[in-house]
């Protein structure tokens, strides 16, 4: 990945942060929705997410959202969001700022 890819994807993370997950307060990346961010030669962007369940309420407009969004980075081509189930999401994947902000307990 070249350098200005790694600040594409830095700058397409941060767009991520700012997704939130409508039944917790926090944001898709640090809930860890988000799996990879790909980014080829021609700046395509392959985002591939889950969600905390595949029943989940959203799961027919939060991938549309996050496509919407990272199609607003400057920079991106064109922009594929891809949901999988696989590995399931788990309360391990999220961020220790995501885990401390819903009261988790930290096991050292």
């Amino acid at each position: 990945m070249t350098k200005k890819q790694e600040q594409l994807k830095e700058t397409i993370i941060e767009t991520l942060k700012n997704i939130y997950d409508p039944e917790i307060a926090i944001n898709i990346y640090d809930l860890g929705l988000i799996y990879g961010v790909d980014i080829d030669d021609e700046n395509n962007v392959h985002v591939t997410m889950t969600l905390t369940t595949p029943n989940c309420p959203v799961a027919e407009t939060f991938p549309i959202e996050v496509e919407t969004e990272v199609r607003k980075v400057e920079g991106t081509n064109d922009v594929y969001v891809e949901v999988v189930f696989e590995p399931p999401w788990t309360q391990d994947m999220m961020s220790e700022d995501a885990k401390l902000e819903l009261g988790f307990t930290l096991h050292f």
